[in-house]
C-alpha cells in the first residue's frame, strides 16, 4: 500500500482524534448486478449517463466502445465483461464513471460502465482487509481490499490493475493520431 501524503480536508476537521491519526478515505460505491463495489473517489472525475458509444475495432472485448468527452476520446470499460462475465445489460440507471488512471504527469481518463452509482462512503484504513485468497468472483489483483461497512464487506477495486491500462491507452492513442 502506498501512503498518500496529501491530507484530505476531512482529516483537519475538529473532532478528529489527533494522535490516533488514521486515514479515512472516501469511496464511491456502485453496483454491478447484485454486488456492490467501491473505488477511491480521488480518481473519480465525474459521473455521466451512458450514451452513444463508438465501437472501436481491435479493442479488448471488455471495452464497450469510446465516448467523446469534451473532445477527448475516452474508452468505456464494461467491468462485468472485464471480470470474465457476460456483458453488462444497459438499464435506466446505467452510468459511466469517468476516472483518471496513471501517474500525475500522464493521466488518462477512462469510463467505467456500471449498473448504478450508489453513494459516497467513508472507509478508514483499519476497516480495510486484504483481498481474500479464495471465494471472490474476480481476480485478486483487481482488488485493493475489502472494506468493512457495517456488517457487510464491499470489494474495493484497484482500477489501475483491473483495467490493463497500457494496452488500452496505446490503442486509444492510435485512433487519436488520425
Amino acid at each position: 500500500m502506498s501512503h498518500h501524503h496529501a491530507l484530505t480536508a476531512a482529516s483537519a476537521l475538529p473532532g478528529s482524534r489527533s494522535g490516533a491519526h488514521e486515514e479515512t478515505l472516501q469511496y464511491l460505491t456502485f453496483t454491478l448486478g447484485d454486488e456492490v463495489f467501491a473505488m477511491d473517489i480521488r480518481s473519480v472525475r465525474e459521473i455521466i449517463q451512458h450514451g452513444a458509444m463508438t465501437i472501436v475495432p481491435l479493442m479488448p472485448s471488455f471495452v464497450r466502445g469510446v465516448i467523446n468527452l469534451r473532445g477527448a476520446v475516452v474508452p468505456v470499460i464494461d467491468l462485468q465483461s472485464r471480470f470474465g462475465r457476460n456483458s453488462a445489460q444497459l438499464g435506466k440507471k446505467t452510468c459511466v464513471i469517468i476516472f483518471d488512471v496513471g501517474a500525475e504527469s500522464d493521466k488518462v481518463e477512462l469510463g467505467l460502465l456500471v449498473d448504478a452509482v450508489s453513494e459516497v462512503i467513508d472507509i478508514s484504513a483499519s476497516q480495510i482487509e486484504a483481498p481474500p485468497q479464495f471465494g471472490t468472483t474476480i481476480q485478486r489483483d483487481f482488488i485493493r481490499g475489502l472494506g468493512k461497512v457495517g456488517s457487510e464487506f464491499i470489494v474495493i477495486l484497484e482500477p489501475e490493475r483491473a483495467l490493463n491500462i497500457d494496452d488500452m491507452v496505446g490503442l486509444a492513442e492510435q485512433h487519436q493520431q488520425a
